[in-house]
């Protein structure tokens, strides 16, 4: 669907993934470890790392709670992830820190 063929494709170790390659991509190199770059896997390492730490959610509405909140905020302090020098990203973080006073500022 693509186009063109993939030049390798990345798997766990599930065994049944060698057999479904061999009939569908014969010619494609089959890669099945834990430890390679998969882009889908890495793209949610922050998040998954944070949940690891809080693992006392009592039922699923709470966890998608704090996680709607924990994206948001984690969009507002982590700069993007372009080529940035040293003063542009505490530039960034002084804006955020001053963003988020204002927000979480309790009136007097």
């Amino acid at each position: 669907k693509q186009g063109i063929p993939p030049k390798r494709m990345i798997t766990d170790k599930l065994r049944s993934y060698g057999a479904a390659k061999r009939q569908v991509m014969p010619n494609v190199e089959h890669r099945s470890h834990k430890g390679l770059n998969n882009r889908a896997e890495n793209s949610h390492l922050p998040l998954r790392k944070r949940e690891r730490t809080r693992q006392g959610f009592r039922s699923v509405g709470s966890l998608q709670h704090f996680v709607s909140i924990f994206s948001v905020v984690r969009n507002l302090f982590v700069p993007s992830q372009t080529n940035r020098s040293a003063a542009q990203i505490r530039t960034h973080r002084r804006q955020a820190m001053a963003a988020w006073e204002a927000v979480s500022a309790r009136p007097a």
